[in-house]
């Protein structure tokens, strides 16, 4: 039983098979293949091999209202993983909780469950507004995502859970709407301090029901920008009892290093830990990738690597060409254009982010489909796209580039990092999650997955990369080689 149940986003988006390549055999020999010639062969340095493991299941606590359980289910969860109830369980207990588990475990339905009952409740109250919820994301692009995961998912319970967007992009008329009549308000710390906080008098009505604080991706308050943002959810707290209410903080990350310890000091709060990843995961190789050395020299002589972003393209490139779906993170949106560049003229049309833009254009919705004749996409890191790896998508490797850790490499150029394409006999019900590697100090890593069960384009936020010059034509083949993606 324990992979009968496929868990995916709150987002709940259409559950696609995937065609599995041919190619796309055992990840060890799939970088085995990509480490073959001298040349390659000395730049993985460490390889490291999860072995698959099963979900368990458990029971949403009595508390969870009935109708929040059959929209979970609509959405095709049948039931929660066990931290999944763990963490709805203290959260109904009133107890401030961080949930720290892997990538694609479910986190955002662990805490979307004991809040969407509880503004159910609040519902029924005379002003229709007993209960509210306020959530917070480090970007507009995740808040907007969130705001359609909430809206698709608490669609059958009507107009009790009416959940708005509150940033500076906000049309006046709509924050109107917002503070009087909004349950669950999602906003970001930057407009929490300048919009909301200071007009408290004219919030005491959203504050006042104030019973629940989500911080989501917490890991990115840190340092100075980390130290402010701990300032104002501390204000935010002392606001909040003025008004006679004393929320619960729920935190989600799946790279804290130190999760109870960090989220107490963003909140003045010390949080229930929920780190025991219950959920399923497939067959998973890390490896740390250095990019090699050139004849090239810096300054004092000291030698110098090739550019991660060439080694990433490279590496792009060669998997691409073998049928491995395969999606680059990058640190930047210009980095992501240069390695779609760099890969369109060695193969073929690459992916690359949406530059900056319009209101409309960072708001705008993904693209329904990935054309079947790209084989990968590159993208600047999830936070920052909206894009969401792991459970639910085809997606066979994540191509990662200076985001192992807060260093650089010894020589100067940040390291490449990568995840190899599944097994083509792994189950069918086993969910592909490529973990993220911000956790691993000075170095990146290789991580492979198993193939999961349905491929979601749509979040991913992956947009065509300006088309090459005319004439232009691939240098390392004749043609493109092309992927097949899931119809």
């Amino acid at each position: 039983m324990a992979n009968e149940q496929h868990t995916r986003s709150a987002s709940v988006r259409p559950r696609v098979e995937p065609h599995r390549s041919a190619s796309c055999g055992d990840p060890r020999d799939v970088l085995a293949r990509l480490t073959k010639g001298p040349d390659r062969a000395g730049r993985v340095t460490h390889t490291e091999h999860l072995p698959p493991r099963n979900g368990r299941h458990a029971h949403w606590p009595d508390r969870i209202r009935p109708e929040v359980i059959e929209a979970v289910q609509q959405a095709g969860i049948d039931r929660p993983w066990e931290h999944q109830a763990r963490a709805a369980a203290h959260a109904l207990d009133g107890d401030s909780v961080i949930i720290a588990t892997g990538t694609a475990s479910g986190k955002s339905l662990s805490y979307l469950a004991p809040v969407l009952s509880t503004l159910l409740d609040g519902s029924e109250a005379p002003n229709g507004r007993g209960t509210t919820a306020l959530y917070l994301a480090p970007t507009k692009a995740l808040a907007a995502d969130q705001r359609r995961a909430v809206t698709d998912l608490a669609a059958p319970l009507g107009t009790a859970v009416r959940a708005a967007v509150f940033d500076g992009d906000t049309p006046m008329e709509e924050r109107e709407w917002v503070r009087l009549y909004a349950n669950y308000v999602l906003t970001n710390p930057d407009m929490l301090h300048r919009g909301l906080l200071p007009g408290h008098t004219r919030w005491s009505s959203f504050l006042r029901a104030l019973r629940y604080v989500v911080i989501d991706e917490c890991h990115t308050y840190r340092g100075v920008f980390g130290s402010h943002v701990a300032q104002v959810l501390r204000r935010l707290r002392r606001v909040c009892a003025r008004y006679g209410s004393e929320p619960v903080f729920l935190l989600a990350s799946a790279t804290a290093a130190a999760p109870g310890e960090g989220a107490a000091r963003l909140t003045g709060v010390r949080p229930v830990e929920i780190t025991e990843d219950t959920s399923p995961r497939g067959e998973t190789v890390f490896a740390l990738w250095e990019p090699p050395l050139t004849e090239l020299e810096g300054e004092r002589g000291a030698p110098v690597r090739r550019t991660a972003t060439a080694e990433a393209a490279e590496l792009l490139t060669d998997l691409a060409a073998e049928g491995v779906r395969t999606v680059a993170f990058v640190r930047s949106r210009r980095g992501a254009e240069l390695i779609s560049l760099i890969a369109q003229d060695r193969l073929a049309a690459i992916p690359a982010p949406r530059s900056p833009g319009a209101t409309e254009d960072r708001h705008q919705d993904a693209p329904e489909g990935t054309p079947e004749d790209t084989p990968g996409a590159a993208g600047a890191d999830a936070a920052e796209t909206d894009a969401s790896v792991g459970v639910g998508t085809g997606v066979s490797v994540g191509v990662s580039t200076g985001l192992a850790g807060e260093g650089v490499s010894p020589h100067g150029s940040p390291p490449t990092a990568a995840a190899t394409c599944p097994k083509s006999d792994a189950p069918s019900n086993a969910p592909c999650t490529p973990a993220s590697c911000w956790a691993w100090p000075r170095r990146t890593r290789w991580n492979s997955a198993s193939t999961s069960p349905g491929w979601t384009p749509s979040s991913s936020r992956a947009i065509p990369a300006p088309a090459p010059p005319s004439g232009s034509r691939p240098a390392a083949r004749a043609g493109p080689v092309r992927a097949r993606w899931p119809s």
